[in-house]
């Protein structure tokens, strides 16, 4: 068994392991445990009543936090002449066609998030293997592939944030800081949750929020009650 240090022992004494807590005594609850000596990411981890194993219960896509991750992407895209332009006056950190490509096949890796116009994917097919395992693949379904480049640079910057339900049907995303204190953290949880809870599939039976836990970087995690989450939602629609 992992031993932990004396701060995060403290941290884990004062939560309840047993207990559903409602969202914003869990997400102070996390703050008050999170110890360490920088700006804590803020991490949420539900499990869906869905089967990944069919593809009509692949939950994927992405939102807009309203008040972004706390983390600025890298963003890089791949496009030609005006689109490439577009692109480095929408803020990408990088933007190029055959050259960009080239460099990643050579092991450069220096960016979190992609973008490519339609007429660049039979290039960036090409870095396939690279691109994939990493989740760094455009995405149709995702918006990334696309010639609207100035708007999804720019949503990118502001916060959208990529999802996809993983083997076991538990979705991951990080949804702030630890500075960004409760009120600002809510209101990213229950704009992710929500999102989740459109996409749920008409083939999955049963309870759809299975469960919720939130938890810093380094602190232990809480368990929030899926029902009053929901609750939230609809008081918020």
């Amino acid at each position: 068994m992992a031993k932990h240090g004396k701060n995060y022992r403290k941290g884990f004494e004062s939560i309840d392991r047993t207990q559903l807590y409602e969202l914003e005594e869990g997400i102070s609850l996390v703050l008050e445990a999170a110890y360490a000596g920088f700006d804590e990411s803020l991490d949420i981890a539900v499990r869906l009543g869905v089967d990944p194993r069919h593809a009509d219960q692949m939950v994927r896509s992405s939102v807009m936090l309203p008040h972004g991750t706390g983390k600025q992407a890298r963003v890089l895209v791949f496009a030609k002449g005006e689109k490439e332009a577009e692109a480095l006056a929408a803020g990408a950190d990088y933007a190029g066609s055959e050259e960009i490509i080239n460099k990643i096949k050579d092991g450069w890796l220096e960016f979190d998030k992609t973008i490519a116009t339609p007429d660049m994917m039979g290039e960036v097919g090409k870095i396939g293997r690279v691109l994939g395992p990493r989740n760094l693949m455009p995405n149709a379904k995702l918006g990334t592939v696309t010639f609207d480049i100035e708007r999804v640079v720019t949503e990118i910057k502001k916060g959208k944030v990529d999802f996809r339900v993983d083997k076991v049907g538990i979705v991951h995303a990080a949804v702030g800081k630890k500075s960004f204190g409760t009120d600002k953290i809510r209101d990213n949880i229950v704009a992710f949750v929500d999102k989740l809870i459109q996409l749920k599939p008409s083939s999955s039976k049963g309870i759809y929020l299975k469960s919720i836990g939130i938890s810093s970087t380094m602190g232990p995690g809480v368990k929030i009650d899926p029902f009053q989450v929901q609750t939230l939602i609809k008081g918020n629609q």
